[in-house]
């Protein structure tokens, strides 16, 4: 029976395909432990050095297992280069036709309704008109509404927060725009693909909102690859912890 390892090895079709294509035993081995644990149902913990090649290593058993699996990464930017630039050239090397999504946070989709009224909030000048004109521009043309594609708005501009919900401000089935929602649509995306591409961030929001009996973000899934799985400390610091200045300590101490 032919291993995932196999598509990575000499014969198979990475090395065909890829100019300067390395074969690397670490990278096999990785790749068929995945692969087991994928298989199994069991947990893997694994950590593998700079160059030893891990999301070749995990794409290609989670391609090939013909189950869901959700991915979760680091970082947004870890996030959308997997997901547009590794997993489609993983794709494209196995032949496979599997479906794949990419999720994120509420806030880091558009809202086509507050967009609507952004214009008309009354401390809108001149400079913030100009930018939500360009937001407006690009929302005709985008299928997705992820705000990381309009590069030409900064990533921190105060204009995102005006255009995007939370889920205090959302105003779910009741809204106009309900129909055409970017983070409705790429949730039922995320139900029906085959492998999904999350964050971390997004996957202890779901853990959070399971634990307290609330509704899930996240589809169910038959495995997880939580690549750079060592980070997962911090975000949970900075997700479930609270912060205390030495001002607000001096303050209770009195």
């Amino acid at each position: 029976m032919k291993r995932a390892s196999d598509y990575l090895s000499q014969s198979g079709p990475f090395f065909e395909q890829i100019e300067g294509y390395q074969v690397r035993d670490n990278q096999l081995a990785l790749c068929d432990a995945i692969d087991d644990a994928i298989a199994s149902g069991e947990v893997l913990a694994a950590e593998a050095g700079t160059g030893i090649g891990k999301t070749f290593a995990y794409l290609v058993p989670a391609l090939l297992s013909g189950k869901k699996v959700i991915i979760s990464t680091g970082t947004r930017h870890l996030q959308d280069q997997l997901f547009h630039t590794d997993l489609p050239r993983v794709k494209k090397a196995l032949s496979v036709q599997s479906t794949s999504a990419l999720l994120k946070g509420r806030s880091n989709y558009l809202c086509l309704h507050r967009l609507k009224l952004a214009p008309h909030l009354g401390f809108i000048n001149r400079e913030t008109r100009t930018v939500l004109s360009m937001v407006d521009e690009w929302s005709k043309t985008t299928r997705s509404g992820d705000i990381s594609e309009l590069t030409s708005v900064a990533e921190d501009s105060y204009v995102w927060p005006m255009v995007t919900s939370t889920a205090d401000n959302c105003l779910g089935g009741e809204c106009d725009s309900w129909e055409k929602c970017f983070i409705v649509n790429a949730r039922k995306e995320a139900q029906a693909a085959d492998v999904v591409v999350i964050n971390h961030h997004l996957l202890l929001a779901d853990m959070t909102l399971k634990n307290e009996g609330f509704a899930e973000l996240l589809p169910a899934a038959d495995a997880f690859v939580i690549d750079e799985a060592h980070q997962l400390y911090d975000v949970a610091a900075r997700f479930f912890g609270d912060t205390i200045s030495s001002r607000q300590l001096i303050s209770l101490a009195r």
